[in-house]
């Protein structure tokens, strides 16, 4: 699902009027039927109270109030913003409010009566700001957001919770936090992109009647990743196959200290589906690994008196990547020159995609030119400290950090994290929308690896680094269901992960 600026939703707003002639207040209307659907659902009793702005989600959050007062509910309509300020769509709900026998009343946070009537609703609506909003809750807006924050009563949010960000999903000071947040035409950036997707909670997306395919200036593309959307590019496997078909992966990974990783991305590979996996590992370690590793093929490489892999292993790595179709380095390898110049020289040498993760990225961030000279497909998986090695600014903006990144070195970045972004080198990006904070414990970017190198055997190489982030995630959220999050491991999601692909080609 293709996600939208506040720009460009500006844009299509101003289409639908100016060029196809529907009426702003027609819109205006539609939205606020849609709010008035989500209370409905919601709402634990009869009696509602809306925060309204002076602009037009405000006029929303006005019409809203009419519909409700129609259907019998005992409603109290509060302007945050100037009355003189008021949009001329807004002055007009306002009209119709006054006919049906409601009022827009001035909000006064002083007011005692008022917090006690807002103690006794079943739900309260935010139209204050919407998508419009590029500076931080001030004055009775930041009051008004505290004081529906302290409130145990579902609150319905209009387009967006005020004080979020819609292009960045960024908390602008202070914000509303809703229960569900009903998105006029289409999703916002904001609704998806952490902590903006927190605060948006349950995002329905409800047609007014602006068509999100009218012709508009083309922004950099962002999407959300649905289920829907694996499916569709996920192949399903041929009748007459076999190991050979389905990819031949290497997998460096692993030094004193640190066994659990690399079994960890190779089993996760091989429960995604890669044909054959072969594991380097060094020496130190192989007998401990080799005692776990039933379906894949460990070997044993050079290391360094801390068993670490050495600058001899070079000639064996790259000797058996020549009959591979993807290579994973970095899990559990630990830090030294020597890892440093075995990465280095994997990179250079490799034409086939290459997929970075953990003690792989800090050794490029040593010497980030290496990133850019790679003769094939580098895809990279740093949480925010990584990506800030390698020399990636990390703003409010994740979706912008990571694209401008992908876009200056020529990688896939997969910038890990509550909502993962994936960002490819041609600036498009997409918005992962499974995962839950269970998944936070070390080993799960070690699955995560797994997982993208076993895809990018069996599939385009973009598509199989979105679906693979999307399909770890579903099977984290498996893993919360059965155990907990406090109780899930990594392991467990490598379990899940039949579950998780079986769902999606169901």
């Amino acid at each position: 699902m293709e996600l939208f600026t506040s720009n460009q939703m500006r844009q299509l707003d101003a289409y639908a009027i100016n060029n196809l002639g529907i009426a702003s207040t027609l819109l205006m209307e539609n939205a606020a039927k849609a709010v008035v659907a989500a209370v409905e659902e919601y709402a634990v009793n009869r009696r509602i109270a809306i925060f309204c702005g002076n602009g037009n989600n405000g006029g929303d959050g006005i019409g809203a109030a009419r519909y409700l007062l129609y259907r019998g509910y005992e409603v109290k309509t509060l302007l945050v913003g100037r009355r003189e300020r008021l949009s001329e769509d807004a002055a007009e709900m306002e009209r119709r409010l006054r006919e049906a026998g409601g009022r827009l009343e001035d909000f006064d946070i002083r007011d005692e009566s008022l917090k006690e009537y807002l103690s006794s609703c079943g739900a309260i609506v935010d139209a204050m700001l919407g998508t419009g909003i590029n500076m931080e809750l001030k004055g009775s807006y930041k009051a008004a957001a505290e004081l529906i924050n302290s409130l145990d009563i579902p609150v319905v949010a209009a387009d967006i919770p005020s004080g979020i960000s819609s292009d960045t999903g960024e908390v602008l000071g202070s914000a509303v936090m809703a229960d569900v947040t009903v998105a006029f035409a289409a999703k916002k950036r904001g609704h998806c992109c952490e902590p903006g997707n927190v605060y948006s909670g349950r995002v329905i997306v409800a047609d007014i009647g602006i068509p999100t395919d009218s012709p508009i200036p083309e922004d950099d593309k962002v999407y959300s990743v649905e289920a829907e959307d694996v499916k569709r590019v996920l192949p399903a496997r041929e009748p007459i196959s076999h190991k050979g078909d389905y990819g031949k992966l290497l997998v460096i990974s692993g030094s004193t200290g640190y066994t659990g990783a690399p079994y960890m991305a190779a089993e996760a590979a091989v429960r995604s589906g890669a044909g054959l996996v072969f594991l380097g590992v060094p020496e130190s370690i192989y007998p401990i690994v080799a005692s776990k590793c039933v379906e894949t093929m460990p070997f044993p490489l050079p290391c360094d008196a801390a068993g670490r892999l050495s600058e001899s292993a070079v000639p064996e790595i790259l000797s058996r990547l020549e009959a591979c179709d993807v290579c994973l380095v970095g899990p559990g390898l630990g830090r030294s020159k020597g890892i440093t110049h075995v990465v280095s020289r994997i990179l250079k040498a490799a034409r086939v995609p290459c997929v970075l993760d953990a003690d792989g990225i800090n050794a490029v961030a040593e010497n980030i030119d290496v990133l850019d000279m790679a003769p094939g497909p580098v895809i990279i998986t740093p949480h925010e400290g990584e990506f800030k090695r390698l020399g990636g600014k990390i703003s409010g903006d994740r979706i912008s950090s990571a694209a401008a990144f992908s876009a200056r070195h020529g990688c896939i970045t997969v910038l890990k994290g509550h909502r993962s972004i994936t960002a490819l080198p041609d600036k498009r990006a997409y918005v992962n929308t499974t995962g839950n904070p269970g998944m936070a414990k070390g080993g799960s970017g070690d699955v995560l690896a797994g997982i993208i190198a076993a895809l990018i055997c069996q599939m385009p190489l973009g598509e199989a680094v979105i679906s693979a982030v999307f399909l770890h995630g579903r099977a984290g959220d498996i893993c919360a269901r059965r155990f907990g999050e406090y109780s899930m491991t990594p392991s467990d999601i490598i379990c899940a992960l039949p579950e998780a692909f079986k769902e999606i080609l169901s």
